[in-house]
């Protein structure tokens, strides 16, 4: 069998959140993404792997740690990691600054998968697709756009991702 082409880590964010009618709460159940792909008719060579299911407010140094040591060892060249979009800058360059010599694209989403007007399906197929066609580096695939790791800034202002 041939080896997966992208690894997709998965660590949470809004990506995975769902909402809990009961508590009136968005919460973590599991990841959509294995959904995701089937709806995009995703015909790669990929293996999902859950690290955690968190808030990017609530990672930690430990939990960027877990990420940067799951891209070391995995064996694909190309990955895929699904991130809350309020900390995933500083994953980023926790990521870039090591050096690794693979093609890492963190991205992320604004709205949940669930609502239905989610823009992760389009910032997951973007980043597939430049973790495919970009070289070795880490980089930030949000709103259509590939920003490098070491110059990438969420403005709070406006949601978007853009360089700075």
């Amino acid at each position: 069998m041939e080896t997966p082409a992208i690894r997709v880590l998965v660590t949470g964010g809004t990506f995975d959140k769902n909402y809990n009618e009961l508590e009136g709460r968005l919460q973590f159940r599991e990841t959509h993404m294995p959904e995701m792909l089937g709806l995009g008719r995703c015909k790669l060579g990929i293996v999902v792997e859950t690290l955690m299911l968190i808030d990017s407010l609530e990672m930690t140094d430990e939990h960027r740690a877990r990420v940067l040591e799951a891209c070391r060892r995995a064996p694909e060249n190309h990955i895929v990691i699904t991130h809350g979009t309020d900390t995933m800058e500083q994953t980023a360059r926790t990521l870039g600054a090591a050096g690794i010599e693979k093609t890492i694209v963190l991205t992320g989403a604004m709205v949940p998968y669930t609502f239905g007007s989610s823009d992760g399906l389009f910032n997951l197929g973007s980043a597939l697709a430049f973790a495919q066609s970009l070289p070795r580096g880490t980089y930030v695939a949000m709103n259509g756009r590939a920003l490098g790791w070491a110059d990438v800034r969420k403005n709070r202002s406006t949601g978007v991702f853009e360089s700075g």
